[in-house]
């Protein structure tokens, strides 16, 4: 099945493919940049910490209902109402023009994303075979990263023209109109699943059935890589620009190869996951994650940065998969609220790590890019020990069942 197989098949997925593309470009002409804009309009290294720490903290808290929403009242309920908050956010940005109106911006427009994944995981456990449950989500995935390439790039060029205070908040009152034809769109096109998501919302499942064993490892594993992944992450922009004299266009392009890097892997890698089990691409995505801040730390000139963001970017190369595992793994029933609660338990305890972000920033960039290293070093031990597939639980199963 290929992605115009799978798109002719689903109008509901296609209108969702098209909402992602126009809300990430609208998030991410700005959200990249939000760092320097901070620091630009009096906030300290500090602040920007504590906004990535915030965004962990709250999206994992969003990720619950979110997955609740999805599977009592359908994900098309669930979308719309989100992004009607987004687009509150967006506006506290523009009207209020400090920090402080950004951090409370924020708990409303990051609400899309923490609700948008579970919906969408548990379409794509309904549209497509569970054998090939990899490719659905890659195809999500893909066309996600759209934006995540084209967005710094206007949101850089929108900064080069109008400065960093007045570029950002011109990307903002993008990323409010796009939202607001994503309404419509949800509106028109998209099915109501209502019905269907109240039955299944309403069956009670312990945590103990959505937590088998093998999910429980993933998401171990999966916590210590994201440490990895956070620790660095709000500074990488700050690395780039004012340590190593790069410019926001510059950085855009970055973000552009990074995004394109993922999307190259992203359908190939599927394919491969399908055919032969999701857990030996899972461990490669985590090398991904763990090489990115060694090599991080030793760019200097924008060359040696293009090697370090096709590095990031390949850490998407089994991304899609370990989604798919996810929902593998998950009781049929309640899919996105097991979806959710993954993202809840493993986003809060991530926040910690953002938060510590600034400390270790302010010891020293090297500091902050070999503990982030350390975590993903553990991750992939703790995955490679305990972690498994759908495969091979099934395969455990089997005897026992005779």
């Amino acid at each position: 099945m290929n992605i115009g197989d799978f798109l002719k098949r689903n109008k509901t997925m296609v209108a969702m493919v098209v909402m992602v593309i126009l809300v990430g470009l609208g998030e991410k002409m700005a959200e990249r940049f939000l760092p320097l804009y901070i620091l630009a309009i009096g906030g300290s290294t500090w602040v920007v910490g504590g906004l990535n720490a915030m965004d962990n903290l709250l999206s994992a808290l969003y990720s619950l209902p979110g997955g609740y929403a999805a599977d009592k009242i359908g994900f098309k309920r669930s979308l719309f109402l989100f992004t009607v908050l987004a687009m509150g956010g967006y506006l506290i940005v523009i009207l209020f023009r400090s920090w402080q109106a950004v951090l409370v911006g924020a708990v409303f427009f990051i609400s899309w994303t923490a609700v948008s994944l579970p919906a969408v995981m548990s379409l794509v456990s309904k549209a497509v075979p569970k054998e090939r449950r990899a490719l659905g989500v890659s195809i999500h995935s893909f066309f996600r990263r759209i934006p995540m390439a084209l967005g710094p790039i206007i949101g850089g060029l929108l900064i080069g023209a109008y400065g960093t205070k007045n570029g950002v908040l011109v990307a903002f009152g993008a990323a409010f109109i796009m939202a607001g034809f994503s309404l419509f769109l949800i509106q028109r096109y998209m099915d109501n699943d209502a019905g269907e998501g109240k039955d299944r919302g309403s069956q009670k499942i312990s945590f103990k059935d959505m937590f088998n064993p093998a999910l429980r490892s993933l998401l171990a594993s999966d916590i210590l890589i994201r440490f990895a992944e956070q620790i660095p992450y709000a500074f990488v922009v700050v690395w780039a620009v004012n340590s190593n004299g790069l410019t926001a266009l510059q950085f855009g392009v970055l973000t552009t190869i990074e995004m394109v890097t993922a999307m190259l892997v992203y359908i190939p890698v599927a394919n491969l996951s399908d055919k032969y089990g999701k857990k030996r691409f899972v461990l490669i995505t985590f090398g991904f994650f763990t090489a990115f801040p060694v090599v991080l730390l030793f760019s200097h000139s924008f060359p040696m940065f293009v090697v370090a963001f096709i590095i990031r970017g390949l850490k998407e190369f089994g991304e899609p998969t370990r989604k798919a595992l996810i929902m593998d793994l998950a009781p049929e029933a309640a899919k996105a609220r097991t979806f959710g609660l993954y993202y809840l338990i493993r986003d809060v305890i991530v926040s910690i790590a953002a938060l510590s972000s600034a400390a270790l920033w302010n010891i020293a960039p090297a500091v902050n890019f070999l503990v982030a290293a350390g975590f993903g070093v553990a991750g992939i031990i703790v995955f490679a020990i305990f972690g498994k597939d759908l495969t091979m639980v099934s395969a455990q199963k089997a005897p026992a069942s005779k």
